[in-house]
């Protein structure tokens, strides 16, 4: 089996247990912390909005340092520090103990999530560049599916330190060997092979199939034109996996809030498994759009109808979309910019997405405890989110006129 395949696998399991440690799992953490000390919602939930902050400040220097060393030593030691993190929180007894733990998180999210993940995989591919992304990015929907119900489990049989001790241990237990063994190589060239492990480096090296489109002309509207769209929905939709837990339990309870994230985690794996299938001959942008105006949809809905029914079938719609959007993201830069120096490129568009994202869990919590419930939040969201579907679009346009009016006076000198 050509390695590449091995890299996506072993990605697929970081992001599972990135996943859920980290985005899915603060929804567990906001409801656990709040319940078990009694600290306002809000309080808790800027200190996950800290893990995302810090996050985004480290996102460009984590693609750099996986382009300049490659993925073993930056997702070993963002591996350590999850665990720590997680298991931090389970021993905290004053407010201001969550801001550190949570700092250790947001460093292991840097590096074990979407910027590493896709970094560590985009040098293996060419002809498979979509569909390698999104099957290693699946991991995230394992991660709610299996992810919230094991926090949950380990909370309720063992106590919130020991639970949360003994899965950050596990977590460790997993994934350090794996990386160590499977991520030992940069890239094919490591091993005398050409992306995609269809040709050795003695023989000629065949032109990609999917050439960037980035220029000197467009390169400026293509990459931030993708991160502020981008930022802006994934803001929305981390808000709204925070709060999913707190936002559903009265209706269903613990236990079915529990089961509701799992869903509409397995939601996003099947998202995943149908982008995985097209993404290869799909317009990316014109598919993150459709997407994203599902997801306003599914928000208006809960707004407007915060019934048992519609609040089901608006997560499993919202869930199949966090699959695409999530993964889109990079699937957008990589194809538009081809693999030279990926992780450096997205790391910059990814500081500006984390960073703008880490806003969400804070806002969602601020709005609910303003006007008293989660209703005007989640149309506010649904708002946001249909404006980053605008910039998408433009930004797709906008970035095919300039390159266009570009090529006449290039011609002429």
């Amino acid at each position: 089996m050509f390695h590449g395949w091995r890299v996506v696998a072993a990605c697929c399991v970081i992001a599972a247990v990135a996943w859920a440690l980290g985005t899915f799992g603060a929804s567990v953490y906001l409801q656990a912390v709040t319940a078990a000390h009694g600290w306002p919602v809000a309080d808790v939930a800027f200190a996950v909005t800290l893990f995302y902050l810090v996050s985004a400040l480290l996102q460009r220097f984590a693609g750099r340092a996986i382009d300049r060393w490659g993925p073993r030593p930056v997702m070993l030691f963002g591996t350590v520090s999850m665990a720590l993190g997680v298991a931090g929180i389970g021993q905290i007894v004053e407010r201001w103990q969550l801001y550190p733990c949570f700092v250790l998180i947001g460093i292991a999210w840097a590096t074990l999530s979407t910027t590493g993940i896709a970094a560590a995989v985009a040098p293996w591919f060419e002809r498979h560049q979509g569909r390698s992304m999104a099957l290693a990015i699946m991991g995230a929907s394992l991660g709610a599916v299996i992810g919230v119900p094991v926090l949950q489990f380990a909370i309720r049989r063992f106590g919130l330190a020991d639970g949360l001790a003994l899965v950050a241990l596990g977590a460790a237990a997993l994934l350090l060997p794996l990386i160590a063994r499977v991520l030992r190589y940069r890239g094919p060239h490591d091993i005398g092979l050409q992306r995609d492990g269809g040709a050795t480096l003695a023989e000629a090296p065949r032109p990609p199939v999917t050439p960037p489109i980035a220029t000197a002309a467009n390169r400026s509207v293509l990459l931030w034109s993708a991160a502020a769209a981008f930022a802006l929905g994934l803001a929305m939709q981390v808000g709204f996996i925070t709060h999913h837990v707190t936002l559903a339990q009265p209706l269903l309870g613990t236990a079915g809030a529990g089961l509701l994230v799992s869903a509409t985690g397995a939601s996003g794996f099947a998202g995943r498994l149908i982008l995985a299938r097209i993404v290869d001959r799909t317009d990316v942008r014109r598919l993150a759009c459709g997407v994203m105006i599902a997801q306003t949809a599914a928000l208006l809905s809960l707004a407007v109808w915060p019934t048992v029914p519609v609040l089901i079938a608006a997560s499993l719609v919202y869930g199949y979309g966090i699959g695409h959007i999530t993964t889109l993201g990079p699937i957008v830069v990589r194809r538009e910019f081809g693999a030279a120096a990926f992780g450096t490129t997205y790391g910059k568009a990814a500081s500006v997405i984390q960073l703008t994202s880490a806003f969400g869990p804070a806002a969602i919590g601020v709005l609910r405890d303003t006007f008293g419930g989660y209703r005007p939040g989640l149309a506010i969201a649904a708002g946001v989110t249909l404006v980053a579907c605008a910039i998408l679009h433009a930004g797709g346009r906008k970035a095919s006129c300039a390159e266009q009016s570009h090529r006449p006076s290039t011609s002429d000198d």
